[in-house]
């Protein structure tokens, strides 16, 4: 580098000299012709010496940087040799054409020349153009992979391509990942309905064993466990702990339900998971409402709440009806409240409406009817299932307790109060825009908890064990004091309602049940008015029993199909899957029908043994454990028979795993 600077500086003094004497020789022609003949060949001897030497420095210079250019080129082709970067040189068809020393041991079995490049990257080269590049595993190890493309329009079609190791900085975030804290939630389901009669050391006995299940299962993590209640336990374990509880199908579900309460009655849980959340706190918030949800479900089930949504498991034994009547009290004094404080009332039930939908829409009208508030039901009699009660009332009831949609809409204020019977899903609202406008909103329905579930009530009545809206209507009554004694007709909607969801008081039937219908009896409703309302025509009739006969049996599950559509389907449909319970060794039937020009319905029904709204979800519907149903459009008949016998076999193998 001196010699650089030596002769840049002797190139600058002859540059300055050649200047002084070409100035010189104009000076000297102009002052006199004697001095330039003097100075001229002076000047030309001293100008031809300068210019050979400039010309002989020049060239020094461009030798020096000749050689420094040679060696820069040598060292950049050893250091892409020898940097710790996988590198690699592939041609336009994406084959290697070069490599370093580091890819070679990086990807030693596939340093091959003329090996395509896709091997190790499983991507098209376009996909790792950009500078954030793409992000790749190659065996146990991470790459981000990186392409650069010549910009020249003359340059060769090669490309290169770096792989950046960054299987330590996924390692890091795995391990933080995995031990990330995550809240639990147990609650022993119905504890006062389980344990009221027993003696204390009965009870002591019991909740021993449920208290070492848990501490075990904790003790097998890293975590903590608190007890909260007497019913009630706090966990917080890491992340990598729920994968194992998820991947055994929260087995511990199936231990707690080993523990017998005086041999006759088994505990079970519920549980409520709050993962994926940034701190604690909100944790804890997710785990809260996954509980909510699993107890909402019916119990004896874990629910996990992401924030993608929710996931359930568990969930295949009954509930166990609650016994006490405290919180119906106290619904029943918020619903008088909210009634008072109301312009009017407008009742709506589910699309399609049922004896159920109709029953507790009315029953619970005609009451408010009592307390001098205008309540109406809001029925579509073109879309009812159950024109025979709605045409029963309609001729009893001269109070003009029906209302249509259409007026409904139209007479709906800012003050209305909504009340929705028989469901929770905003989906299936029999109108929608009444739900939309109202500010005041009140939900009574014993269906199990969906994810989408109406969430602006300003009452959620929302009982799993009880066998039918009609039933939980009944108990509200009971604490309207003279308001709630109901003209016998109404009586028997309701009547009808708790007949239809419990198949004629066989199905989810408990203590409760029978007192709310012996508090209707007792009002005046007649059963033998109520058994007409089942009454059939004798077409739907031959249509029920020719898709009995239709039926076959798969894993205990009795499938029939009709691809008739008439205006009764949906009732025969229903009709027909209730009478294939009565085939011997059927545990669940399910009857498919045309319900639409290219809608395929699904009824599913069981006794108990199979929850068919587990099967029911998985195709994309829901209902309850021994009631459930789904929706197709745009597939053949076949395509809805075998997603239907897909989520049968996910059920059972759910079971058996």
């Amino acid at each position: 580098m001196k010699n650089y600077f030596r002769d840049s500086g002797l190139v600058f003094s002859v540059i300055a000299l050649l200047i002084v004497s070409v100035a010189m020789l104009i000076f000297s022609y102009t002052a006199s012709l004697k001095a330039f003949c003097i100075f001229a060949p002076l000047l030309v001897l001293a100008a031809g010496f300068t210019a050979a030497k400039l010309i002989s420095v020049t060239q020094k210079n461009f030798q020096y940087f000749a050689r420094i250019d040679e060696e820069i080129e040598q060292l950049e082709r050893l250091s892409l040799y020898d940097i710790p970067l996988s590198v690699t040189i592939v041609d336009n068809m994406n084959k290697i054409v070069w490599f370093n020393n580091e890819f070679s041991r990086c990807f030693e079995e596939e340093a091959v020349y003329g090996s395509s490049i896709e091997v190790i990257t499983k991507l098209s080269f376009d996909k790792l153009i950009g500078k954030e590049g793409y992000e790749i595993k190659y065996k146990n190890c991470y790459y981000r992979v990186y392409a650069t493309v010549p910009q020249e329009k003359d340059a060769k079609e090669v490309y290169m391509i770096y792989f950046q190791d960054i299987t330590k900085l996924r390692i890091l975030e795995i391990e933080k990942r995995m031990s990330q804290p995550v809240v639990m939630l147990f609650v022993i389901d119905s504890y006062e309905e389980m344990f009221g009669g027993n003696t204390e050391s009965e009870t002591a006995n019991v909740t021993v064993q449920i208290d070492k299940l848990l501490e075990d299962f904790v003790n097998g993590t890293s975590g903590i466990l608190k007890k909260h209640s007497k019913d009630r336990f706090w966990a917080v374990v890491e992340e990598k702990h729920i994968r194992a509880l998820i991947e055994e199908k929260v087995r511990i579900l199936d231990q707690v339900r080993e523990i017998q309460v005086n041999d006759r009655m088994s505990v079970t849980l519920s549980i409520g998971i709050g993962r994926t959340a940034k701190t604690i706190a909100e944790s804890e918030a997710y785990a809260k409402q996954a509980l909510d949800m699993a107890l909402g479900r019916g119990g004896d089930q874990a629910a996990i709440k992401t924030d993608n949504g929710f996931e359930f498991y568990g969930g295949v034994s009954m509930g166990v009806e609650r016994h006490t009547k405290v919180k119906t009290r106290i619904i029943a004094n918020s619903l008088i409240e909210a009634i008072e404080g109301a312009d009017d009332v407008y009742i709506m039930g589910h699309r399609n409406s049922d004896l159920d939908s109709i029953g507790s829409a009315v029953g619970l009208a005609a009451a408010i009817k009592r307390l001098g508030k205008d309540a109406y039901a809001v029925i579509d009699k073109n879309t009812t299932l159950s024109i025979q009660l709605y045409e029963y009332l309609n001729e009893k009831d001269k109070s003009g307790i029906f209302t249509t949609p259409t007026q409904a809409i139209e007479n709906f204020k800012e003050n209305s109060l909504l009340i929705i019977v028989d469901t929770h899903n905003p989906q299936i609202v029999d109108v929608p825009e009444l739900l939309e406008d109202a500010k005041k909103l009140v939900i009574i329905d014993h269906h199990r908890k969906m994810v989408n579930y109406i969430d602006t009530s300003m009452i959620f009545h929302h009982e799993p064990y009880a066998s039918s809206a009609s039933e939980m209507v009944t108990e509200l009554l009971q604490y309207f004091g003279d308001a709630g004694k109901i003209s016998s007709f109404h009586a028997e909607a309701l009547l009808a309602g708790i007949t239809l969801d419990t198949k004629n008081f066989t199905l989810r039937t408990g203590v409760r049940t029978f007192e709310a219908a012996a508090f209707l009896r007792k009002l005046g409703a007649d059963t033998v008015n109520v058994k007409t309302l089942f009454a059939s025509s004798i077409s739907s009739y031959k249509q029920k029993t020719e898709i009995v006969s239709s039926a076959w049996i798969y894993k205990n599950c009795a499938i029939a199909a009709t691809d008739k559509t008439t205006e009764e389907m949906r009732v025969v449909a229903a009709q027909a899957a209730d009478e294939l319970l009565g085939v011997a060794d059927v545990s669940a039937s399910f009857v498919l029908s045309k319900t639409g020009s290219d809608e395929i319905s699904i009824s599913g029904r069981s006794l108990g043994a199979v929850n068919v709204q587990l099967i029911a979800e998985t195709l994309g519907g829901g209902g309850h454990q021994t009631m459930a149903g789904a929706q197709f459009k745009g597939l053949s008949q076949d395509e809805v028979t075998e997603k239907l016998k897909a989520a049968i076999d996910k059920y059972y193998s759910d079971l058996n795993t």
